[in-house]
């Protein structure tokens, strides 16, 4: 009776896990301004009416928020969490802290990038393609192609093979 129970468990939570990613599809296409299938959607993700996305583009929680627009190319995935920030406050307007108007700045990913858990990437950078972003780094300026780079603030630490990069690419080798 208990590996009955077990299984109906299983299943039931096989399908609201399904509903969950329906919905939150859903979400990301009625909210972006384009996007190409095929779209993978695992967990809570919103994004911008400025938000351009690629194909096979994959977030496992992803939220994009400010005026700015993100462009994400192909073979995008992100772990869980992670964050893209296109708006500031402006810290140098006619108040202190901060005034009523903000910094707006875009946000390029280029082809095959991958993020891992809550990272966070503010305005004005482009990452190159093929890059990788360690779990829980900040990414505050442009991170170049093939790069593997982590902290805070995220700082290059590694480059992929190129060579073996580029056989996977040309091979069409793509998760």
């Amino acid at each position: 009776m208990l590996n009955l129970l077990i299984k109906i468990r299983r299943i039931i939570n096989k399908k609201i896990l399904r509903l969950k990613q329906k919905y939150w599809t859903l979400i990301v296409v009625r909210n972006c301004k384009s996007y190409q299938q095929p779209l993978y959607i695992g967990g809570k993700s919103i994004v911008t009416k400025t938000t351009t996305l690629g194909k096979n583009v994959n977030f496992n929680g992803m939220t994009i928020a400010g005026a700015g627009k993100v462009t994400i190319r192909d073979n995008f995935h992100s772990g869980k969490e992670c964050m893209m920030i296109t708006q500031f406050h402006n810290y140098e307007g006619e108040k202190i802290p901060y005034d009523e108007t903000y910094i707006i700045r875009d946000i390029v990913v280029e082809d095959n990038v991958w993020f891992g858990a809550r990272v966070i990437v503010l305005g004005g950078v482009t990452i190159g393609e093929g890059a990788i972003i360690q779990a829980g780094s900040v990414v505050v300026k442009d991170i170049p192609k093939y790069a593997i780079a982590g902290g805070h603030p995220a700082k290059v630490f590694k480059y992929r093979n190129k060579e073996h990069y580029e056989k996977l690419k040309n091979e069409g080798k793509f998760h």
